[in-house]
């Protein structure tokens, strides 16, 4: 198993509100986690930490997370507990008011792949040279798209497209969205919008694919393509290559 995870403030963002982590327990179990804060005075900085520092804190103390079912209702119990913290949070420090961020997790294990998300950060997963994506945009204008009100490419263009329908710290319940891959994948890769807005899928693809580079080169490179198509917002890429995929 490699892993490497990389974040970066972009070309525009004076700051980085984003938090992402790769984590191995005791067990060889993987957690990946990439949050996308959001919030004046800095606040979506505190918010996206606190669910890496939470969940990652939670993740290391247990020896396993045991069965599939086990491991989708810590997920969920943990997202609660950060998106309470949030709140309590923003009570406690009205400057931080509106503060939120996003989350997208995966969760590998000798026997289950499962993703957990709320917000626009995607999770993809790579097999035999095709990236695909698992996870499914909590915004304003994927809703339009599902009740046919929008077309896929006027979605890409729209002004409100980065209008978030559900965010930790938004509401008092959250409902993390839960997804179950087959684990013989290549690769997994967990992003902030701040590449996908900027890379279409077949571009980061073919950046994947690229056999000149490891993996390390793989996520500068992705990031440093986004920073050249203009870098509006901050990037944060995890990257997990399964061996006996396409990297030793």
């Amino acid at each position: 198993m490699k892993t490497f995870y990389l974040t970066d403030s972009g070309k525009v963002r004076d700051h980085n509100e984003d938090s992402v982590t790769i984590l191995k327990n005791a067990n060889k179990e993987y957690l990946m986690i990439v949050a996308d804060g959001m919030g004046g005075h800095r606040a979506g900085e505190v918010a996206s930490s606190m669910v890496v520092t939470h969940i990652g804190k939670r993740f290391q103390e247990l020896a396993s997370v045991g069965s599939k079912l086990d491991a989708i209702n810590w997920m969920k119990d943990n997202i609660s507990e950060i998106n309470k913290n949030i709140l309590d949070y923003t009570e406690e420090n009205p400057e931080s008011t509106g503060m939120g961020t996003t989350a997208v997790m995966a969760l590998l294990t000798d026997d289950f792949l499962i993703f957990g998300n709320i917000g626009d950060s995607s999770g993809f997963v790579l097999k035999n040279g095709k990236l695909t994506k698992v996870t499914h945009d909590h915004t304003l204008v994927n809703l339009l798209v599902a009740a046919g009100d929008l077309t896929e490419e006027e979605a890409k263009y729209h002004p409100k497209k980065n209008v978030l329908m559900k965010a930790l710290g938004a509401t008092t319940n959250v409902d993390l969205d839960v997804f179950e891959v087959d684990t013989k994948v290549d690769g997994i890769l967990l992003s902030s919008d701040g590449l996908t807005n900027m890379l279409s899928k077949e571009q980061i693809e073919k950046v994947l694919n690229d056999e000149e580079l490891d993996i390390e080169e793989k996520v500068i490179k992705l990031i440093r393509k986004s920073n050249a198509r203009g870098g509006t917002d901050n990037i944060s890429v995890a990257y997990l290559v399964i061996e006996g995929g396409e990297e030793k």
